[in-house]
């Protein structure tokens, strides 16, 4: 299995709504400290792996208090005996501009082993990672404090077919991940059923995805903006991420009844 796999399909959660041709600032997080989320990650009917995410108060970085995020990667039941995955990633975010300060992360898929320590330097524009120093225009992320500060960006004149894009930093470099808005729907989940947006954010065929694989993301149609499910094709059948609990959130989250 390509060690990869398990890095992209948590990165779902994550990179998954940038809502603006600029990214403008965040007037106000849509998170606080004590946010929880849980999430299964099924293979057919088989549930191959589970995801957390959480926030928690950080330690203050130059001076600058921080939320400290925390992602959580495992793989389940069959899956684990035969593959074992355990990831962890964690970024330090201003907790009034959202920018990354400082991103970590510690992945054990099989025998193969990755650690990364990535430091952003936004005032000189320079990223700092394992592998060398390099150069950053503008917002730039990693996977974690992408999807935190997407959260809170304005989607109120968002429209069917608009397409955006996120700058991110990943080992040794800068990308960008293209989405999509697809229009909205409603989702059922674990803890219920909700009212969500949709988007398709681009993937490229190869060893996993198949040439005409899509990917779909759903996240919540209210003020919280959290990912209730998501599905993509693989060379062989797909895999579905689903909200399994949600706890701490700033705001009510109110299923359908």
């Amino acid at each position: 299995m390509n060690r990869y796999f398990f890095t992209f399909i948590l990165s779902v959660i994550f990179l998954n709504t940038a809502f603006g041709q600029e990214l403008k600032d965040v007037n106000e997080p849509v998170f606080k400290a004590g946010e929880q989320l849980s999430y299964r990650f099924k293979y057919g009917f088989f549930t191959g792996a589970e995801g957390n995410l959480r926030v928690e108060d950080g330690e203050r970085i130059d001076g600058h208090p921080t939320y400290h995020i925390i992602a959580d990667g495992k793989t389940a039941g069959t899956f684990d005996f035969f593959y074992k995955v355990r990831n962890r990633y964690e970024s330090y975010i201003d907790r009034s501009t959202l920018l990354p300060y400082l991103y970590t992360e510690n992945r054990r898929e099989g025998s193969w082993r990755h650690t990364d320590k990535v430091k952003f330097d936004h005032e000189t524009g320079k990223i700092t990672a394992d592998k060398g120093v390099f150069p950053s225009k503008g917002k730039v992320f990693d996977f974690v404090s992408a999807y935190y500060f997407a959260r809170g960006l304005d989607i109120s004149k968002i429209h069917i077919g608009d397409k955006f894009e996120l700058p991110y930093f990943l080992e040794d470099g800068v990308y960008t991940l293209g989405i999509t808005y697809v229009g909205k729907e409603v989702v059922s989940s674990a803890i219920g059923k909700f009212n969500c947006l949709k988007f398709n954010p681009t993937i490229i065929a190869g060893r996993i995805f198949k040439k005409d694989s899509k990917l779909y993301l759903w996240i919540t149609d209210d003020n919280n903006r959290i990912p209730v499910k998501a599905n993509v094709g693989l060379i062989v059948g797909s895999v579905t991420m689903e909200l399994t609990d949600a706890r701490g959130l700033k705001y009510p989250l109110n299923p359908i009844k």
